[in-house]
């Protein structure tokens, strides 16, 4: 995915011989002996509902890489198949290559029909969280796809990248596949929507009830609330909170700047006197192509960096959940985890300056204007014990 256009059209093209060589259509059905290169879309996705059908012969493994990354499983599940030592007794469809203790790693039910019956897939991915129906059945609910080739497994998977189709040892045959792109309305509702009990409303959608500080810095427009260009200060919650999952909808103009505070005490700069700032930035806006890595979106403002390339295009609305939890900041963007840091670690700040509200264990939710009209909607926040 590094290479530049011309080299990966270079090896796109070179691998024509072995693909022919492997693999053959007849009747509309795709066909793999199992051997040789996998066969990989020209096209790459974001985010997207995939459905297909296969069939496959005992003894068989195979699967579908997801933005080029490993993998939804495909296998024999039965005993003779020699495969229930690595997981093959649960069923097909899991996120096989996550770690053994992630979600998605086991499917929930073994879904797989006999051989020589055609299965059914549909997979729906929202950034790195995917969904999996084997069969009409729920085998992989909303979890992260995590990126096998980062051997820390902190990197996420790409933003956008190709289907593959794998090839491992013996027949496999494919048909009926169709991929659907999803837009961003419905990518949020379907992130919006996962794990969704507990959740409480911070803003009513009206007006500011229950914000206080920057008031004046914000206006209410079409149930958001929008930062004004000429004025800037942090308007935060009266209530205050200790350990939570906050989520919100963000909408950034070009160059658009703002942050969300957490655990701010009410008082003086939330990247400094709060536990931190959540930087809410327009990665892209040319004024910010020098930055210090702590300064782009989803960054611990000045602390930790986090991970960039997957913001929505500006004037998209985005989708972002942060889980404080202790010490710990976690960063999901549009269903990948940019950040993922505990604050308590952290010795190297930016131009050397002290954090020392990082260390508070209650404190307000707060927007950190910079007279931005940056806007956030569906501002809700769940408590956890």
């Amino acid at each position: 995915m590094a290479l530049t256009p011309q080299a990966l059209a270079k090896k796109k093209s070179a691998s024509r011989t072995d693909i022919n060589q492997h693999w053959r259509v007849e009747d509309g059905v795709l066909i793999n002996g199992g051997e040789g290169l996998y066969l990989t879309s020209d096209a790459d996705f974001g985010d997207y509902e995939m459905r297909l059908e296969y069939r496959t012969v005992a003894g068989a493994d195979s699967g579908i890489y997801l933005k080029g990354s490993p993998q939804v499983q495909i296998w024999d599940t039965t005993e003779v198949g020699g495969k229930w030592d690595r997981g093959a007794d649960l069923g097909s469809g899991g996120l096989w290559n996550n770690r053994e203790d992630q979600p998605g790693k086991n499917p929930l039910v073994h879904a797989d029909l006999p051989f020589g019956e055609w299965n059914t897939f549909r997979i729906v991915q929202c950034g790195a969280r995917t969904w999996v129906w084997l069969n009409h059945e729920l085998v992989v609910d909303g979890a992260i796809l995590e990126n096998y080739f980062d051997e820390a497994r902190q990197v996420p998977i790409p933003a956008r990248g190709p289907i593959q189709l794998q090839t491992h040892g013996g027949e496999i045959r494919w048909r009926h596949i169709f991929v659907r792109e999803i837009e961003p309305a419905e990518a949020n509702r379907r992130l919006r929507e996962r794990d969704a009990g507990g959740f409480q409303p911070l803003f009513n959608g009206r007006d500011l009830t229950g914000w206080i500080g920057a008031r004046d810095a914000y206006d209410v427009v079409d149930q958001a609330i929008v930062g004004r260009a000429n004025a800037g200060g942090t308007l935060y919650t009266q209530a205050t909170f200790a350990d939570f999952v906050l989520r919100t909808e963000f909408k950034l103009p070009t160059g658009g700047n703002n942050g969300l505070a957490i655990r701010y005490p009410g008082q003086g700069n939330p990247a400094y006197e709060g536990m931190a700032e959540i930087q809410v930035l327009d990665n892209t806006g040319p004024k910010y192509q020098e930055l210090d890595a702590r300064q782009y979106h989803g960054s611990a403002y000045g602390m930790v960096p986090a991970y960039r390339g997957y913001l929505r295009a500006v004037g998209e609305w985005n989708f972002q959940e942060v889980t404080v939890r202790g010490s710990t900041i976690r960063v999901e963007l549009n269903g990948s985890v940019i950040l993922d840091t505990d604050l308590a670690e952290a010795t190297d700040f930016m131009d050397g300056k002290g954090h020392p509200g990082r260390t508070l264990t209650e404190g307000s939710i707060g927007l950190a204007g910079h007279k931005s009209p940056v806007a956030f909607r569906s501002l809700v926040l769940k408590p956890l014990p």
